[in-house]
């Protein structure tokens, strides 16, 4: 596995409306978003994208249901790890699952175009193994 660059990083945030009242008003970070979905920035340097993941939605995105399996560890954080290509990623995920490690999913392209697969550790950390097309438009890779 050839890992690029780390993709992004996301607080897995139970209670959206009170994380944004610490990330965007106290700390001031130029968060974008709607209600209690999603809220990021690609502008916060040192970082290429961080983002508040409602919980809801990465149960939804991982699982396919908005509510987080009892059996799973509860994810605090999620971090994806950038790779060259949407077929780097599925050979990513068959590499860490011969390594003994249990996928979430899969590879597969969201909505938005980007591949990702990914795993959960037995800290709570999401780790995704992604291919996103913009961060490889000419002059961002």
């Amino acid at each position: 596995m050839d890992v690029l660059f780390i993709t992004s990083v996301a607080a897995v945030v139970a209670d959206p409306p009170r994380s944004r009242e610490l990330f965007i008003d106290a700390l001031g970070l130029p968060l974008e978003g709607e209600g209690d979905g999603y809220y990021s920035s690609g502008s916060i340097p040192g970082s290429r994208h961080f983002g508040l993941w409602p919980l809801t939605e990465a149960a939804q995105a991982c699982f396919g249901t908005a509510r987080w399996p009892a059996d799973q560890v509860l994810p605090q954080a999620s971090i994806e790890f950038e790779v060259a290509s949407p077929e780097a990623v599925a050979a990513a995920g068959a590499e860490l699952e011969e390594a003994g490690h249990e996928l979430l999913h899969q590879a597969r392209t969201e909505p938005w175009g980007q591949t990702v697969a990914r795993l959960l550790t037995a800290d709570g950390l999401i780790i995704g193994i992604s291919y996103a097309p913009a961060l490889h438009e000419e002059g961002r890779g």
